[in-house]
């Protein structure tokens, strides 16, 4: 390995459009000797250039948009499913004694909330599931500011759905129509498909993993701001108020993308979006290791590392959003009893790593090599878990949350091995099966993690934080024995 995989995690300047376009070339002619059709969409000149924003306003917001909205959700399922049973939704009753029993209805009330919380992500997800490869690999050839505005419209309509369902008091069941609408038009995951691809087309290689990490920093920094602003507002005002700001951001994302946003990709007029080429185009990716594997003797190989970085990355990111629906329950219920703003301040602590991760990356990078960097990012996640799995009390609890302070390291260097893996003109193809990946994670990640807890809670509450950083321990183990391989490798024919 020449140089670390996100050495180009510094600002460099971009190259000449020439150098480009001879890139964008010399891919056409891989394609034509692989035997595979090609790429119709490249990049217009007018869209290289050094403009410093570009889609991060649109992450940004609708990222504000989601981690605004999801606690609040949990947290309104927890009251409804509290008052339709009864239960007084006092849950300080048995915070003054961690001896006594926890109450049985309180312990219905959170597998009921547990168990919403499941079907509302099956719901939404294992939609979004069929539609965001469909929309990421037809943005390469109808163009990525549809995928950029439509599913913030979905969204939208999701928040519309989800202020009828509290202004008239409608079963919780009805949450499930919202996310129904938003998974049909490709949910978040489709506008990080956008997003990415979009940064992939204007950016040359050395400035792509910097744009990369602005757009994975925008992630954190919208999620810390709204868990701090959620839990205040929710506290000082109820439900209500906060999803109409969900709604206003979703519409001024869709705006943004609509007014601002220039076209990366000449669109071409005859492009279906219901076809099965775009399947087609994910499938060949990753059975033939796409063009950089595709006419070359290590094609094996190269096929191998694609679906191992791809299974770590399926593996870390459904611990990620496995466990982050369960923090909430966690911390609601006894012994922790916490209220709206300590839950607003967990989950801001919680996104600050996002930011410490970059910059810990950044730093690391200078002495380790990438897959070592990962390695410590799994190390912190692993290490907060367990802390997490045991905490009894808020300091214990906010101990776990400083461990994972760089719990977000591993990520976008997975991102950045899977995207040097595949040709220039096949990162649209990746990105879009990237965020199917995504979308799998969250559906296998929320049916996982919500049925563990509920049914551990007997014997040990914080299990499924243990069993979480259980599963990390295989993405550190295959990490490591590729980078041990690469270094094996790179001896072997130095000295040769």
């Amino acid at each position: 390995m020449d140089e670390p995989d996100t050495a180009a995690i510094l600002p460099e300047d971009l190259l000449s459009a020439s150098s480009t376009d001879d890139q964008l070339s010399d891919s056409e002619d891989r394609k034509d000797e692989a035997g595979l059709p090609t790429a119709t969409t490249s990049v217009p000149p007018s869209c290289r250039c050094p403009v410093p924003v570009s889609v991060e306003p649109v992450l940004f917001l609708s990222m504000f948009s989601l981690a605004l909205q999801a606690p609040l959700t949990t947290q309104y399922l927890w009251d409804r499913i509290s008052e339709d049973l009864g239960y007084n939704g006092s849950r300080r009753s048995g915070c003054s004694n961690s001896s006594v029993d926890p109450d049985p209805l309180q312990k219905e009330v959170e597998t009921l909330t547990a168990h919403w919380n499941l079907y509302i992500s099956l719901g939404g997800f294992s939609v979004g599931l069929v539609i965001v490869p469909l929309l990421g690999s037809w943005s390469d050839v109808a163009g990525r500011r549809t995928v950029l505005i439509l599913p913030n419209f979905g969204l939208a309509l999701q928040a519309v759905v989800y202020l009828v369902v509290m202004y008239l008091k409608l079963p919780v069941v009805c949450f499930l129509v919202g996310r129904l609408l938003s998974g049909l038009s490709g949910d978040f995951n489709a506008v990080l498909a956008g997003c990415f691809s979009y940064v992939a087309d204007i950016s040359d290689k050395r400035s792509r993993t910097f744009r990369v990490a602005v757009l994975e920093a925008c992630l954190g920094i919208s999620g810390m701001l709204a868990s701090i602003i959620g839990g205040q507002w929710r506290r000082a005002q109820g439900y209500i108020n906060p999803f109409w700001l969900v709604l206003a951001t979703n519409l001024a994302s869709a705006l943004y993308a609509y007014l601002f946003i220039r076209e990366s990709v000449r669109p071409d007029p005859s492009a279906r979006l219901l076809s099965a080429r775009h399947y087609k185009a994910v499938w060949r990716l990753y059975s033939t290791g796409g063009i950089s594997g595709a006419g070359g003797g290590g094609e094996p190989l190269h096929r191998g590392k694609l679906w191992l970085y791809t299974l770590c990355f399926f593996l870390v990111v459904a611990v990620h959003f496995g466990t982050r629906e369960l923090y909430v329950l966690y911390e609601l219920s006894s012994p922790l009893c916490w209220d709206s703003a300590l839950i607003g301040y967990g989950s801001a602590a919680l996104n600050l790593a996002y930011l410490s991760s970059l910059l810990g990356l950044k730093v690391m990078q200078r002495c380790l090599q990438d897959s070592w960097v990962a390695l410590v990012g799994l190390v912190s996640n692993i290490t907060g878990l367990v802390v997490f799995s045991v905490a009894h009390t808020t300091q214990l609890m906010f101990t776990g949350y400083g461990l994972c302070f760089l719990f977000m390291a591993s990520t976008p260097i997975l991102r950045s091995k899977l995207s040097k893996l595949v040709d220039p003109s096949e990162q649209g193809a990746l990105f879009a099966c990237v965020a199917c990946v995504e979308s799998l994670c969250f559906l296998v990640g929320s049916s996982l993690f919500n049925s563990l807890y509920p049914a551990t809670l007997h014997f040990m509450k914080g299990f499924s934080f243990l069993f979480a950083a259980i599963v990390l321990l295989i993405p550190a183990a295959i990490i490591g024995a590729l980078q041990c391989f690469d270094q094996r490798r790179e001896h072997r024919d130095s000295a040769s």
